[in-house]
């Protein structure tokens, strides 16, 4: 008799325990056994997307440098390219991408409702998305802060000078909320010229609606790049807040959530490894030190873990380089935005920066 109450004891506690999906009632998690017999977890969004056979990504609909579709109609950007990544990884082919433009104000309520599988839009990680709005960060992919895009004939030597200076800002965002604690703290008095989108405030900075324009600093370098003359406007120096940016996803599916973290990490990694784009089928072939053999799935197991063939990271890399590729040719040196990597450049750079990848073991 004890035993059979024990036994009920330990099916109820179990049952009690396993999380459900809300939009379907099915297991977030799905036990799932490798080619060696371990025991390891699939997720529902996985698995959904290759039932479809393609990764719906929510991007910017234009920012250049980040998320931005050319004339033929092709997306190109740091994001869009994370969003390749992820593809290859997960379906096969970096090709198997529907970019999906989302507002400033839709893009959580599409993640949350299943509209898009993963959200990569420059979109900063804050505790009340993190804790109250349902959403997880897999991670940071572009460390940030707010700054302002001036004239460069106003002679600005610091943001603390714009006392009585209009400024333009997209309303409802972050940025704005960031503004108003900035200038607030320092008893500076300012008016804000608001926009529904960064781009319309950037058309009012340029028709002189307003002094600066404030937002993400990436976001002002993207901005600059698209003004007639470029070197008539400067970034001033301050940095008024912390944005780390990165790819996001629904709260209630660890295991995708490991997915999209960990094929963010394998671009970083790759770089820290030397492994490029060009060189990453020799590198996969002469592979010999212990993290590059399993990055690159030459030792197997490491993709079960994810649910993934071992190849899952090399077609990442294979898709889009390593991370620092990605960088330089989006938003660094090959790029027109030509920013430099300062905090994005690796820990273990000549001049650190804060990109830093958990081993992978």
């Amino acid at each position: 008799m004890k035993r059979l109450a024990l036994a009920l004891l330990l099916a109820l506690t179990a049952a009690a325990c396993e999380r459900t999906s809300p939009v379907s009632g099915a297991p977030d998690r799905i036990p799932v056994t490798d080619g060696a017999g371990a025991v390891t977890s699939a997720s529902r969004t996985l698995a959904a997307v290759r039932a479809r056979g393609a990764l719906r990504c929510g991007v910017n609909p234009g920012l250049a440098g980040f998320s931005h579709q050319d004339a033929q109609g092709r997306w190109t950007g740091f994001d869009v390219d994370f969003c390749r990544a992820l593809a290859a990884a997960v379906v096969g082919s970096p090709q198997r991408v529907v970019f999906v433009p989302l507002t400033n104000d839709a893009r959580i309520a599409a993640l949350k409702a299943g509209q898009v599988d993963v959200l990569s839009r420059n979109t900063s990680w804050t505790f009340s998305r993190d804790a109250g709005e349902g959403v997880d960060f897999a991670g940071v992919s572009y460390y940030d802060g707010q700054g302002f895009l001036a004239p460069r004939d106003l002679e600005l030597q610091s943001a603390s000078e714009l006392s009585g200076a209009k400024v333009c800002v997209q309303s409802g965002s972050t940025s704005e909320l960031n503004l108003r604690d900035w200038f607030s703290a320092r008893s500076i008095n300012w008016m804000p010229v608001l926009a529904q989108t960064l781009d319309r405030a950037r058309q009012d900075y340029e028709q002189g609606v307003c002094d600066v324009l404030s937002a993400d600093i990436s976001a002002l370098a993207s901005a600059r790049a698209t003004l007639a003359d470029q070197g008539a406007h400067v970034l001033l120096p301050d940095v008024i807040s912390k944005e780390p940016l990165g790819p996001a996803v629904r709260q209630g599916d660890p295991g995708w959530t490991d997915t999209v973290r960990w094929t963010l990490n394998a671009l970083i990694l790759a770089e820290e490894a030397g492994v490029t784009r060009e060189a990453v089928d020799r590198q996969r072939k002469e592979a010999t030190v212990p993290e590059v053999r399993r990055l690159l799935g030459v030792d197997p197991g490491y993709g079960a873990m994810l649910g993934l063939d071992d190849a899952w990271a090399y077609r990442a890399i294979k898709a889009v380089g390593s991370y620092g590729e990605v960088f330089d040719r989006n938003l660094g040196r090959d790029s027109a935005l030509k920013l430099e990597r300062g905090q994005n450049a690796l820990w273990s750079a000549a001049r650190p920066g804060l990109l830093y990848s958990p081993p992978m073991r």
